[in-house]
């Protein structure tokens, strides 16, 4: 139904096989990433931005960080919860997408039809979800012919 990088839908879980970033992300007091490294998948927020080398692993615990004035990859534009009972694989990722897309023209400032910015989504898996009341999607918006991004996605018009 939505297109979009299956390689996070398939994977996008928050939690995890660690996926060797060395140090932590620095953040100012405004929440924004000032110093590259990684972002726990708990704590990723809305406008972050990040690479995509996380996304070979099955299942993400984190993301290489970096400062949005940098070229980066991905940039976080929506959060939110799935309620209730574990709704099953393809019940979860059908939820995840189409909430992101719900979510899209609010968060970067143009139709997703109209726009150069593509979606895909991390979500929990059955395992998250049950072993850690993981229930946060993560909505990524990226350039869909994959040149890097500089600067913020959020209310771009792009």
């Amino acid at each position: 139904m939505f297109e979009g990088r299956n390689i996070l839908a398939a994977a996008g879980v928050a939690v995890a096989a660690a996926i060797g970033i060395s140090s932590m992300a620095q953040r100012d007091d405004a929440g924004q990433i000032t110093e590259a490294g990684a972002v726990d998948a708990f704590e990723v927020r809305v406008g972050d931005c990040f690479d995509d080398t996380a996304f070979g692993a099955e299942q993400i615990s984190e993301v290489p960080g970096v400062p949005c004035v940098d070229p980066h990859d991905n940039e976080v534009y929506a959060l939110f919860d799935v309620q209730g009972e574990w709704p099953g694989d393809e019940r979860i990722e059908e939820l995840a997408y189409t909430g992101c897309h719900e979510r899209f023209e609010s968060a970067i400032g143009k139709s997703y039809e109209d726009s150069v910015i593509d979606y895909t989504v991390i979500y929990p898996s059955e395992g998250s979800w049950n072993e850690f009341d993981d229930r946060e999607v993560i909505c990524v918006g990226y350039h869909m012919e994959y040149d890097k991004l500089t600067g913020t996605i959020m209310s771009s018009g792009l």
